[in-house]
C-alpha cells in the first residue's frame, strides 16, 4: 500500500525563486569574510527583487536587533543602528515571527524612525523573520520609494531566501555563538530542579543526551522534480516505519497510546502538510531544506500562542518533521531501536511520542524535559509505559551531563541531577509511598465522584485530539466537558470543508458512546493564528478579535462549522458552545445560526440530532453582570477560569511580573464565582467551570464550596480529584467559606489549606 501514498511530482516549477536562490548560494560557498558575503547577498535580493532598499537585522544579547548589512540605506547605520524585539516593524516581525507586507510602512503605527538609515523616502516594506530551529535569529527585509503592493509569491520567495541565509547568521562567524548561551558552565555540584509532573511515578538511572538533528548539507536542488520524488519515496517509508510503532508488543492493547500514533499517521498523510513542503521545493530548496523551513514557520507560529494545549502541539509536528528528515537523509532508515544501558534516564529540551519509541524503553527509567505539559503526547505515551516524566525543568540540557547520576520524582515534579546522600534516601522511601498511591488510584476507577455527605460531583474532561477522548474510558470521567473544535484548523494548510469537519466530529460522539460531549465553536484569533489566514497583528490579542467575535464577523465560517456538528450528532444529543462571549446580543445571533442550520438541514431531507442545546462560555466578567438576561436565551453556562481570571484583573497570565500577583482563590473571584452559582441555580441552568482550577484538588475543592457541582480537567487530573471529592464534607465546606468571603485578603489559599489538612482532606 505504500506505493499508493505517492502523489505525482508537481509542475511546472517557478524558476524566479530558483534563480535567487542559485545566486546567494554561489556567494556562500564562495568563502571570504562572513559580512562580506552578508553584504553581497543584500545587495543581490534588492536586485532580483527590483528593491531599493535590502537590510538584513541580527538578533544579539539583550533581545535587540542590529543593522548587520543594507543596500540602499546610509552604510553609517551599520552594526548603529539597533531596535529592541517588538519595536518598529521590524521588531514586530522578530516578536510574531511572521512576515509583514505595507504599501504604506510610515503610516504603520508601529513604524519606529531612525534617521541615521535615511530611510524616510521609502514608503512600502516587506520583511520576514530569518528562522533557526523556531527561533527568531534575524530579520530581513526590503523597501521601496513608491506605495508597492507585495504579492503572495514575493513574501515566499523571500522567506526561502531567509533560511538559507540562517545558514550564515547561525554559522558563528557573523557574531559569537557562546553570546546566547545559558548557564554558568558548572556541572559539578548536585543541582535539584523543580518543574511539571508529566508522567507519575519515581525512577533513578544514568543520564542520556537526547538531541536528535539531521545535517543537511545541501540546501539548494539542482533537480526540484528530483527533490520532489525523494520527498514522497521518503514520505512512503516513513508511514512504514509508524506502521511499525504501532505493532510494539508493550502498547498493542491498544489506548490513548494508540491514538497520539493513528493522529501521526493523519497528520503524515495530510495533504496540506506535504504541499507546503512541495511549494518551498519548488522555490529552489531540497526537500530536507523545505522540511526544515515548514517546521521552523510551524514552530515559530505555535510558540506564539499563549493556550499550553496548543503549544504542545508543536513537539509532535518537530518529531514529525525530524522523522521526516532521517528518511530523507537515508541514516538508518529512521527504524532502529537505539540501545541504552540499564536504568537510563533520557533528558531532553523536547520530544515527540515516537522519538520516545525509537529507544528501548525496556531500560528507560525516566524522562526529564526542558518543555512538556500533561497533554502532551509524549507524557501520553510515557504513561502508557508507565515511565515516569518531569517536565518544565529549565535548563536541565545545560546542567546535566551524559554519565551523571540522576533521579526523577514526577510525583513531587523534581528531579535531581548527581544526588547526595539525602535524596537517595529519600528516593527509596519515595517509591514506598508510590506504591501505596497506585493502590489507592487503582480502587478509585470505578467508584463514583461522590462527597462524605452524599453529594455527587460531575468530573470530565477537556480534550482537543482523539487521544484526549481515550481518557473518557482510563480515567473514570463522565463525559467531555469541553471539546476544543479549533485543533483540526490549525494543523491544515486551508480551511476544512463541511464533510471533513463532520468526520472529525462524529469520531469524537462515537468513541464518547453515552457519555455527553460539549464542543466549543472555533477559538480562534488573537494570538491562535491559522497557517493560513492572516488576521493581522494586534496590541492586545487576548481582548481582542478573536473566537466569537471573529466567528459572527465570518458568518460563512461559523455556519459551515455548525452545519458539520449537526450532521455529526445525526439521532444524538448536540451539545454547542460559544466562547467569549461579551453580551447578550451576541449570544443571541449565534444561537440564530444554529436554529439556520437546523432549518436548513431539515429542509433538505438531512437527519437531525435528537436535541440540541445551546450554551456560553463565560469568561468576560461583563457577561455576568447581564446574567439573568442571558438566561432566557442559553441552555447551560460554562465559566473559562483561566480567561475569566485576568481579565477580572485585568492581568495578562503570560506576563511572569504579574504572576503570583493575583490568586484564583482569592475572596474577590471565589464571591464573583459564588453569585454565578447562585443564579444559575435559582434559574436551574446547567453550569460547569472548566480551566486550571478545576483540575488543581486544592482549587477544585473551593469550587464545591462555592457550589459548581461538574468539573472539566485534563483526563490525568481526574483521579486526584475525585480521590478530594470522596475525602471531603461539602455542607461543613461551604460553611467554612461563606464566612471567608467578604474578608480583605488577597487570598484564601493557606486557610482553605489548614481546612483541608485537620479534616483530612486529599489535596
Amino acid at each position: 500500500m505504500a506505493e499508493n501514498r505517492n502523489p505525482p511530482a508537481r509542475l511546472p516549477i517557478q524558476s524566479a525563486p530558483r534563480r535567487l536562490l542559485a545566486r546567494v548560494r554561489d556567494v556562500m560557498a564562495a568563502g571570504g569574510e562572513a559580512q562580506s558575503r552578508l553584504d553581497e547577498i543584500t545587495r543581490i535580493i534588492a536586485a532580483d527583487m527590483v528593491a531599493e532598499v535590502c537590510s538584513v537585522y541580527v538578533r544579539r544579547p539583550g533581545d535587540v536587533l542590529e543593522l548587520f548589512a543594507t543596500q540602499g540605506l546610509k552604510s553609517t547605520a551599520v552594526h548603529n543602528t539597533r531596535l529592541a524585539i517588538g519595536e518598529g516593524i521590524i521588531g514586530d516581525i522578530a516578536a510574531t515571527a511572521r512576515p509583514f507586507a505595507l504599501s504604506d510602512a510610515q503610516s504603520h503605527p508601529n513604524f519606529a524612525y531612525r534617521p541615521e538609515t535615511g530611510e524616510e523616502i521609502f514608503h512600502s516594506m516587506m520583511g520576514v523573520p530569518v528562522l533557526r530551529g523556531g527561533r527568531v535569529i534575524g530579520v530581513v527585509a526590503v523597501q521601496n520609494r513608491t506605495q508597492r503592493h507585495y504579492v503572495d509569491e514575493e513574501v515566499e520567495t523571500l522567506q526561502t531566501v531567509a533560511m538559507v541565509l540562517a545558514e550564515l547568521v547561525a554559522g558563528g562567524e557573523l557574531v559569537d555563538g557562546k553570546e546566547l548561551s545559558v548557564g554558568d558552565g558548572s556541572t559539578a555540584r548536585p543541582l535539584r530542579l523543580e518543574g511539571i509532573a508529566l508522567s507519575p511515578g519515581i525512577g533513578m538511572g544514568t543520564a542520556v543526551l537526547h538531541a536528535p538533528k539531521v545535517n543537511i548539507e545541501k540546501m539548494v536542488a539542482e533537480d526540484p522534480v528530483e527533490e520532489t520524488n525523494r520527498l514522497h519515496r521518503a514520505f512512503s517509508e516513513m508511514h512504514g516505519a509508524i506502521d511499525g510503532l504501532l505493532a510494539v508488543e508493550h502498547l498493542a492493547d491498544g489506548g490513548e497510546h494508540m491514538d497520539v500514533l493513528e493522529t501521526y499517521r493523519l497528520i503524515a498523510e495530510d495533504a496540506g502538510w506535504l504541499k507546503r513542503i512541495e511549494e518551498g521545493i519548488e522555490t529552489g530548496l531540497t526537500a530536507e531544506a523545505s522540511v526544515q523551513r515548514v517546521q521552523n514557520d510551524i514552530r515559530a507560529r505555535m510558540t506564539q500562542i499563549s493556550d499550553a494545549y496548543l503549544r504542545e502541539r508543536v513537539h509532535d509536528l518537530d518529531d514529525l518533521a525530524h522523522r521526516l528528515m532521517v528518511h530523507l537523509s537515508g541514516e538508518n532508515g529512521g527504524t532502529s531501536v537505539r540501545e541504552l544501558a540499564d536504568d537510563s534516564i533520557l533528558i531532553a529540551r523536547s520530544m515527540g511520542p515516537a522519538q520516545l519509541l525509537d529507544y528501548d524503553y525496556a531500560r528507560l527509567k525516566g524522562v526529564i524535559l526542558e518543555g512538556g505539559a500533561p497533554t502532551s503526547h509524549v507524557a501520553i505515551v510515557a504513561r502508557a509505559l508507565g515511565i515516569p516524566v518531569v517536565g518544565k525543568a529549565r535548563e536541565i540540557f545545560q546542567h546535566a551531563e551524559d554519565g551523571d547520576t540522576v533521579i526523577v520524582d514526577a510525583d513531587r515534579a523534581q528531579a535531581f541531577v548527581r544526588p547526595g546522600e539525602d535524596a537517595l534516601q529519600a528516593y527509596v522511601e519515595n517509591l514506598r509511598v508510590l506504591e501505596e498511591q497506585r493502590a489507592v488510584y487503582a480502587a478509585l476507577l470505578d467508584q463514583p465522584a461522590r462527597s462524605l455527605d452524599g453529594v455527587d460531583v460531575d468530573l470530565q474532561i477537556n480534550a482537543g485530539l482523539m487521544i484526549d477522548v481515550a481518557h473518557l474510558n482510563g480515567s473514570g470521567a463522565s463525559g467531555i466537558g469541553l471539546f476544543r473544535t479549533e485543533i483540526p484548523f490549525m494543523v491544515r494548510a486551508k480551511f476544512p470543508g463541511v464533510d471533513e469537519q463532520s468526520g472529525v466530529y462524529r469520531e469524537v460522539l462515537d468513541e464518547a458512546g453515552d457519555k455527553p460531549v460539549v464542543f466549543r465553536t472555533l477559538d480562534i484569533g488573537g494570538d491562535k493564528a491559522l497557517p493560513y489566514w492572516q488576521t493581522g497583528s494586534e496590541e492586545n490579542p487576548a481582548i481582542g478579535w478573536r473566537a466569537i467575535r471573529l466567528s459572527l464577523d465570518r458568518p460563512a465560517l461559523l455556519r459551515q462549522q455548525l452545519r458539520a456538528l449537526i450532521r455529526a450528532a445525526t439521532g444524538r444529543e448536540l451539545n454547542v458552545l460559544f466562547p467569549m462571549v461579551a453580551d447578550v446580543p451576541e449570544f443571541i445571533l449565534a444561537r440564530a445560526l444554529v436554529d439556520k442550520e437546523m432549518d436548513r438541514e431539515k429542509e433538505r431531507g438531512g437527519a437531525l440530532p435528537s436535541s440540541v442545546r445551546v450554551g456560553a462560555m463565560l469568561e468576560v466578567p461583563s457577561l455576568a453582570v447581564q446574567l439573568e438576561t442571558l438566561l432566557d436565551y442559553a441552555d447551560f453556562l460554562s465559566v473559562g477560569s483561566n480567561d475569566l481570571g485576568q481579565f477580572l484583573f485585568a492581568s495578562d497570565r503570560g506576563n511572569p511580573k504579574l504572576s503570583g500577583r493575583y490568586d484564583t482563590l482569592s475572596p474577590v473571584q471565589l464571591k464573583f464565582l459564588k453569585n454565578i452559582v447562585d443564579t444559575c441555580l435559582k434559574r436551574d441552568i446547567h453550569l460547569s467551570l472548566c480551566g486550571e482550577m478545576a483540575g488543581s484538588p486544592l482549587e477544585a475543592m473551593a469550587l464545591l464550596g462555592v457550589g459548581f457541582r461538574r468539573l472539566s480537567m485534563a483526563g490525568t487530573c481526574i483521579g486526584p480529584v475525585k480521590a478530594m471529592v470522596r475525602s471531603l464534607d461539602i455542607a461543613a465546606l461551604e460553611g467554612f467559606m461563606d464566612l471567608h468571603y467578604d474578608l480583605p485578603e488577597r487570598t484564601l489559599r493557606e486557610q482553605l489549606k489548614a481546612f483541608a489538612i485537620d479534616r483530612g482532606v486529599a489535596i
